[in-house]
């Protein structure tokens, strides 16, 4: 499943360190932006920098072809993060999202990452 910003959930999104962003996403930033922090399913890739979001779907067969999609933080309404529950054998942990435009966005996340980092993160930058 792609990464996208609609009502669609993405799934089994795993945290990556930052030196494996794609390439093209950093042709992508602006005088300022950098990269804070990364996850990505199989292929695709969701990138928070300091100003947005960016989404990265790879298509085809040979991963050439690729489409990449911006939400600012500036166009962020609210969200909401729900935590793993305790003893959880999978742990998972969401992120919602609620756009001015009317867009959303659904995020599950699989293993250790830190919602409430990811929480504080939007906050910072909305608020």
């Amino acid at each position: 499943m792609a990464v996208s910003f609609n009502s669609e959930s993405v799934f089994n999104l795993k945290p990556i360190p930052l030196s494996e962003i794609q390439n093209d996403v950093r042709g992508l930033l602006v005088q300022g932006e950098e990269c804070v922090q990364a996850f990505k399913t199989v292929r695709d890739q969701l990138v928070f920098t300091n100003k947005r979001i960016i989404s990265v779907d790879i298509q085809g067969i040979t991963g050439k072809r690729k489409s990449f999609a911006s939400m600012p933080y500036a166009k962020v309404q609210y969200f909401s993060v729900q935590t793993p529950g305790f003893l959880e054998l999978i742990p998972d942990s969401e992120l919602f999202l609620m756009f001015s435009n009317g867009a959303t966005a659904k995020f599950e996340f699989k293993g250790n990452t830190d919602i409430g980092q990811l929480g504080r993160l939007i906050s910072e930058y909305i608020l």
